[in-house]
């Protein structure tokens, strides 16, 4: 009986503790002393002695010809719990990032500020810069960050004519709502960016793309999977959203389906944390909108991150009018800074290929 009752006080300690991690860092990092990360950063350190102190008794009352197995599975579950409920609570609670000081105007852009409403009514902001070959494009960006990530691409989309609507995703910069880092929200946010672009005068409805970065590529190959009006997307660094998604790890045989089976537990975890719908694995998405016909995708991935190739070749499956091009040499979304001149060639053409005029 005390022998249950120490692992399971353990057990409340480590999910304590995973919940202030997921709460504390990150919010303290990004926001200093708030009451989140006051109360993320109590939890951490409260979870961290209560495990500490139960896993002593609970040794204390276990021979010691047992150690060698009862240490390490302390160890797997705190390895365990961090991973499933901490990533959980990071991906559905994160603190919001501050737009910062850059604007298409240091990159050289004439554009004027815009607020447009998701398809759900949260209000979105963003930056707008004019088409001038009746093309446009909605910019995604990563997690964490906000549009200003992406003014560099925005520069290269714009100087070959297209209109580029850079916006903060909710919960990220200067628009409305909770952010969720896994995503889950990107259909509803690039559907509302595809309505304002319909309504601009310079904008041909039927010309209409989505190009996004990480996680901003995955919300764009979800909503292209949604909304018949993309004509074409552009996903770089995309690799997950959904444990479906993880199919990819399947090429490292018993290590990716063990990584599977915890990543199902990570997803169900934040799914009991967050509001938002649960998102079509992306492959589906990708099949969805090329059986309709008019959708095209290119799937860009970082030579040097493994997975992104795996997850791309996985996500185009036996779709048609999916292209994949794996950038040498690149880390996660750094396509552009690595070989500039071949990301131009290879997105604008692609662009000019799938949104003719």
């Amino acid at each position: 009986m005390r022998r249950a009752a120490w692992c399971a006080t353990v057990a409340v300690a480590l999910v304590v503790l995973s919940v202030g991690a997921g709460l504390g860092p990150r919010h303290y990092a990004k926001e200093g002393l708030t009451p989140t990360a006051v109360v993320g950063l109590a939890l951490l350190a409260g979870g961290l002695v209560a495990a500490g102190w139960g896993a002593v008794r609970l040794l204390r009352g276990t021979r010691r010809r047992w150690w060698l197995l009862t240490v390490p599975a302390l160890l797997l579950a705190t390895y365990l719990a961090l991973w499933t409920i901490g990533q959980a609570v990071v991906a559905a609670h994160p603190p919001r990032p501050s737009l910062g000081d850059r604007t298409p105007a240091d990159v050289g852009l004439t554009y004027r500020d815009v607020t447009f409403p998701s398809s759900d009514g949260v209000r979105l902001s963003g930056w707008y810069v004019a088409s001038g070959n009746g093309a446009a494009v909605a910019l995604l960006h990563g997690a964490g960050s906000t549009r200003t990530a992406v003014l560099d691409h925005a520069a290269v989309l714009a100087e070959a004519g297209y209109g580029v609507l850079l916006y903060d995703a909710r919960g990220h910069g200067e628009s409305a709502g909770r952010a969720m880092d896994f995503g889950w929200w990107g259909s509803q946010d690039a559907a509302g960016a595809v309505d304002f672009l319909r309504d601009q005068p310079d904008v041909s409805p039927d010309r209409i793309g989505l190009v996004g970065l990480s996680m901003g590529g995955e919300q764009a190959l979800g909503a292209a999977g949604a909304d018949d009006r993309v004509a074409a997307v552009v996903a770089e660094g995309a690799t997950h959203r959904t444990a479906a998604d993880k199919g990819y790890l399947s090429a490292y045989g018993m290590r990716g389906e063990v990584q599977q089976v915890i990543d199902r537990a990570t997803y169900a975890v934040t799914d009991l944390l967050t509001d938002a719908p649960d998102p079509e694995p992306l492959r589906d998405a990708v099949a969805t909108a090329t059986s309709r016909g008019g959708t095209a995708f290119l799937l860009v991935a970082a030579g040097d991150v493994e997975t992104e190739s795996l997850a791309a070749e996985f996500m185009a499956g036996t779709s048609p009018g999916v292209q994949t091009w794996t950038v040498p040499g690149s880390g996660h979304t750094r396509g552009l800074r690595t070989d500039p001149a071949e990301w131009e060639r290879r997105v604008v053409g692609f662009l000019d290929a799938e949104l003719p005029g």
